[in-house]
């Protein structure tokens, strides 16, 4: 059986869903962390809600990377760029987990209920301890920041393979984009 072309719809699907709401919580967070009033009360819920689906489909998307061949890199592409390439997504996926991870810690060794936007509540994962929230909340921070700089590589390389080695790795993410060319 010949490699793929293209990624597989639903991991194209979780890509771009995940990109957009990734963006999203980045900005979000910012936004709830340097505001009060009226904005964070809608922001903060938001925010935990939309992580824990981002949670969520970080699980689906994992299993279908698992589960489904992601098209070859090109052959003439150096090794350090293939190396790089894979450490990123890996980097990629561990931020995806442990970031929402991290923050759920956080809330609940702060105290405060994980109250998803339906009103599900989710059970506490860490003790009580203000000393483990501040430590978690700075980690989450971190993470965060670490997240945007991945993102904004990623971003940079998949702009690299379109316009200037002109090659299918964007198009096997972005369909779209093939044919629009042809």
């Amino acid at each position: 059986m010949s490699p793929p072309r293209q990624f597989h719809p639903a991991a194209r699907l979780l890509h771009w869903l995940m990109a957009v709401a990734i963006v999203a919580m980045l900005f979000i967070g910012v936004g709830m962390a340097s505001t009060v009033g009226g904005a964070r009360a809608f922001l903060l819920p938001a925010h935990r809600s939309l992580g824990v689906v981002l949670l969520a489909l970080a699980a689906v998307r994992l299993a279908v990377r698992l589960t489904r061949r992601a098209p070859p890199l090109p052959e003439d592409m150096p090794a350090w760029q293939r190396r790089a390439a894979g450490a990123s997504q890996v980097v990629l996926y561990v931020l995806m987990f442990t970031i929402p991870i991290v923050g759920w810690a956080m809330l609940s060794a702060g105290g405060y209920p994980v109250t998803l936007l339906g009103g599900v509540r989710l059970p506490s994962i860490a003790p009580q301890s203000p000393a483990l929230h501040a430590a978690l909340r700075h980690a989450h921070t971190c993470l965060a920041l670490l997240l945007f700089g991945v993102f904004l590589q990623h971003l940079a390389a998949a702009l690299f393979h379109l316009l200037i080695r002109k090659d299918e790795v964007f198009a096997s993410m972005a369909p779209w984009w093939r044919r629009r060319r042809s």
